[in-house]
């Protein structure tokens, strides 16, 4: 894509003109409450298929669909009992449901990768949700940066990626979670966690009654988020680092005075989750100018939002591919 990306200010003009060139088939990054997303509208093949050549991703690693409200995402995707009470405790939020396709939902197969199930969620974001109402319809939205690479949670870090390979960037403010949604896959009464995310795993299990199911399969992936490698600066990564080496930069958590930065000095993982992937980034340049540094990363506790911020490491820390 040969113009520049267009720059659409966080207003009413703004949101229309993005609603607008989604409806042409463009690609549009706009912020939820967990990670800048790369929309385009999932009912068009050829739309759809520009998000995978902008993002250099894999056709086998299917998209989230974003939707406006309750409603339109029934016109897609098959809700039972359980579905519902998810969706109605945790929506709108970073909780994505991968539920059986609607006979007639008029989704392209490159949205669920020719699965016959489809992820899909309802942004709390202001602005997000701003742009889905005015657009009406299901929006495919996978995290607006070059696949594998560390995720966006502010515009710069979009058109750092994307600038020239993308439509327009609806400028908003910094994503508040800061990691991406929890993925569910609902299969009758069961619920499998398919990926850790914005909502604690411990928050749905109070929610649904009993214990979740855990299934990961990077080969054949039901959801964004499972292959085994991503999420990755170019600095490799060593985690649970009590000390550190001469050659290695620490990114910390909890009291540390020698770290390079902090997701949290006072252990708090939200706080953790907000900060981990911009300073990932702002840790893979110091190792750069520090001449090619490591990055070793302070033992995160691998609960609540932890789990989360734990798996987005360790995919960030896996040999690449």
């Amino acid at each position: 894509m040969a113009a520049p990306t267009q720059q659409l200010q966080p207003d009413t003009a703004g949101i229309q003109a993005a609603a607008d060139l989604l409806a042409q088939g463009g690609l549009v990054a706009f912020p939820t409450e967990t990670v800048y997303g790369l929309g385009a509208d999932a009912t068009q093949g050829k739309a759809v298929a520009a998000i995978y050549a902008a993002k250099n991703r894999p056709s086998f690693n299917p998209l989230i669909v974003h939707v406006a409200d309750l409603e339109t995402a029934q016109n897609y995707a098959v809700f039972n009992h359980t579905a519902l009470q998810l969706a109605s405790a945790f929506w709108p939020g970073p909780l994505s449901l991968v539920l059986p396709l609607k006979p007639g939902h008029g989704v392209s197969e490159l949205v669920t990768a020719g699965l016959d199930t489809v992820a899909i969620r309802m942004p709390a974001h202001p602005l997000g949700h701003a742009l889905l109402q005015e657009f009406a319809g299901p929006v495919a939205a996978p995290s607006a940066n070059i696949s594998g690479s560390v995720s966006p949670t502010t515009a710069a870090h979009v058109l750092e990626g994307l600038e020239g390979r993308i439509n327009a960037v609806l400028m908003g403010e910094p994503c508040d979670v800061g990691i991406e949604s929890t993925i569910l896959l609902v299969a009758g009464d069961q619920v499998s966690l398919l990926r850790a995310g914005g909502v604690p795993a411990e928050i749905i299990e109070a929610c649904i009654g009993h214990p979740l199911l855990y299934h990961q399969d990077p080969e054949t992936p039901q959801s964004p988020g499972q292959l085994v490698s991503h999420y990755a600066p170019d600095a490799l990564i060593r985690l649970n680092a009590d000390i550190f080496s001469a050659n290695e930069i620490l990114l910390g958590f909890g009291p540390c005075d020698s770290s390079t930065l902090n997701l949290s000095a006072v252990g708090d993982l939200r706080e953790a989750a907000a900060n981990l992937f911009s300073y990932l980034r702002k840790m893979d340049r110091i190792a750069s100018e520090q001449g090619g540094k490591s990055i070793a990363v302070s033992p995160i506790p691998d609960h609540g939002l932890g789990l989360a911020i734990n798996d987005r490491l360790q995919r960030a820390a896996a040999p690449r591919t």
